[in-house]
């Protein structure tokens, strides 16, 4: 990349953010898969073209999202020498993180297109899926965030309590509470999205 526009590349995190919050906000909440089958057709016949766009908006986000943690690979393995290895870990956790979210939106999508014309138990067994789809999720934010913690911390990319914030969430990942991993990540994310912009300009 061009050095003097090399400063756009770590704002595809703010980009991910942002696409992230408007698509969760557009697809709303679904219901449970524990709620009657005819309830759950309905909810997806009623929200068919939200539902769809929240899902087509979560999946770009994640596009940028990859992006972004290219970015920080470089920035990463810059500090690490080249035969550091923790950064491509770090940036193999968010392609996988990625292929999660795009599969979350499939089977949203699916069951958007699909609702009313199969029947409503396999509706049901889809929102069970998609109700339980979180382990491709986990392992994705797992191994980023402790690679990206890693690596911060024996390497010095960014300051360390960078670092350290980025292994609790890699625990918090595999918790009853992971989704404040994603959650607090987008934080994380904003924050080092900022600041690399900011070193990237100044350089």
């Amino acid at each position: 990349m061009n050095r003097n526009r090399e400063w756009l590349a770590p704002l595809t995190g703010v980009v991910f953010v942002v696409l992230a919050i408007i698509g969760f906000a557009i697809g709303g909440e679904p219901p449970s898969a524990d709620d009657p089958p005819e309830e759950i057709v309905q909810h997806y016949v009623d929200n068919d073209s939200s539902v769809m766009f929240g899902a087509a908006l979560a999946t770009l986000a994640a596009t940028f999202m990859v992006f972004f943690f290219g970015y920080l690979r470089k920035v990463l393995r810059a500090a690490e020498g080249e035969r550091g290895m923790l950064s491509l870990i770090a940036f193999a956790g968010a392609v996988v993180f990625a292929l999660g979210i795009a599969l979350d939106s499939t089977i949203s999508f699916a069951l958007a297109e699909t609702a009313e014309d199969i029947d409503p138990t396999a509706v049901q067994a889809l929102q069970a899926l998609w109700d339980n789809d979180f382990l491709p999720l986990a392992l994705g934010l797992q191994v980023l965030w402790f690679a990206t913690g890693l690596s911060v911390i024996l390497h010095g990319a960014l300051p360390k309590w960078l670092g350290w914030v980025a292994i609790l969430f890699a625990v918090i990942a595999v918790t009853p509470i992971g989704f404040f991993a994603g959650l607090l990540g987008a934080i994380w994310i904003l924050i080092v999205s900022v600041m690399l912009t900011q070193r990237a300009r100044a350089a």
